[in-house]
């Protein structure tokens, strides 16, 4: 049994508020209808809950919205449109159904505010967490097309499409981040307890030392004398770093860095491409004005510099120049792309060759990352080989050297 607390208007038009016990919210509501109510609002009472309040903060760390939870929230209220399911009805279903907590308070709020007038797009608006301004106008094009169906399915297969190629990329970039982090311990390691001791051992014997020992010896030095101020440096600058790269420019800077990095940069700025042609052919196949959909895409790009440039091209595209010509300008936007979208603005057929582009780009992704881990491998294993190889041999040579002298 569940608490609702409702606001409602009598028979002779006067406002009571109270409180009513029901299963759920449909049979509290024909409760309060058999009693000649009008309801305005009603609303689930939220229980207490047992666990202190600094668990439950704890706790809400772990209660996230992933990318996953939308796609299926977008799927499951394409198939309630098509059953003829209300929207409210439907928000009320997905909030009870919620993977998390935190999903299930953001879905109910869009129910309490489609109840209360509210549209679905404006609900969402509420929650920019939760729904990216690119959701939010695409459920408005759909409320205005009257194919919201259509539209929720759209978006699911969109975000389903965004989602596995970033994901491929990132996944590509963690195997060799991690042997070189492992690399890079071990390494520290040996400079700093094996390589110390190996000193002391050939400063007792006395004798000649070679070269490589002599340079591995002096590396080590080096580490064991200013590892601290190593390590503050390091810290400081990577605190310096993080903050540079909150502000416009330091994102910017680190943004360009990145598309200009060899090997990486290409396959980022080809996933930001895709992404571009992506949410655009999306918008305009649902109806939305190439303006607003040039100015949505800026927003959620997720990339400064491309940003930037959706960002003007808008500007120029407001004062009457073609979308191709304004992207022309930018070196970032390759040729191709704006020779196809110049023949989607000649044919009126801008949405499909849009999607093209995007379909383009994403095999492109994915055969850039194939090629990058199939060469990754062989390269980190050679230099691995190297360094490990280079640090035996300054190890071993000494100890060849004291064991013929005997």
């Amino acid at each position: 049994m569940a608490n609702f607390k409702y606001t409602a208007l009598d028979t002779d038009g006067k406002e009571r508020e109270g409180t009513i016990d029901a299963v759920n919210m449909d049979l509290a509501i024909a409760a309060l209808q058999r009693r000649n109510l009008i309801i305005s609002r009603i609303d689930p009472v939220a229980k207490k809950s047992d666990v202190p309040m600094s668990l439950s903060s704890h706790l809400m760390f772990f209660d996230r919205i992933t990318n996953e939870d939308i796609v299926m929230i977008s799927r499951q209220m394409t198939t309630l449109f098509e059953a003829q399911v209300s929207a409210l009805r439907a928000f009320r279903l997905l909030a009870s159904e919620a993977r998390t907590p935190k999903l299930a308070s953001r879905l109910d709020d869009v129910a309490n505010d489609i109840q209360s007038g509210s549209s679905i797009s404006m609900a969402l608006s509420h929650h920019p967490d939760v729904f990216s301004p690119f959701y939010v106008n695409m459920v408005r094009a759909g409320e205005e097309s009257g194919k919201l169906d259509e539209t929720f399915s759209f978006l699911a297969s969109y975000l389903d499409r965004n989602f596995e190629i970033t994901q491929k990329a990132r996944n590509a970039l963690i195997y060799p981040a991690f042997i070189i982090c492992t690399f890079a311990v071990v390494m520290m390691l040996m400079m700093t307890i094996v390589i110390p001791n190996l000193s002391g051992m050939l400063t007792s014997v006395g004798g000649p030392v070679p070269l490589p020992t002599q340079i591995v010896m002096g590396i080590s030095n080096f580490f064991r004398t200013y590892i601290v101020l190593i390590l503050f440096l390091v810290l400081v600058s990577g605190g310096f770093l993080y903050r540079y790269s909150k502000t416009p420019t330091g994102a910017e800077m680190l943004s360009r860095a990145r598309l200009q990095t060899p090997a990486i940069g290409g396959i980022y700025q080809k996933i930001f491409l895709s992404r571009i042609a992506d949410n655009l052919s999306t918008m305009l196949k649902s109806g939305i004005q190439i303006l607003r959909a040039i100015e949505i895409t800026g927003a959620v790009v997720d990339d400064p510099v491309y940003s930037n440039i959706l960002t003007q091209a808008a500007i120029e595209v407001k004062g009457g120049l073609p979308l191709s010509e304004a992207l022309r300008k930018h070196p970032e936007m390759p040729g191709i792309v704006v020779a196809m979208i110049k023949i989607g603005e000649e044919t009126g057929n801008m949405g499909t060759i849009l999607e093209t582009i995007a379909r383009f780009y994403r095999r492109e992704v994915d055969n850039a990352v194939d090629t990058l881990v199939g060469l990754i491998e062989p390269i980190m294993i050679v230099g691995l080989a190297i360094g490990v190889g280079v640090l035996l041999a300054a190890i071993l040579m000494p100890i060849y050297n004291i064991a013929g002298s005997f």
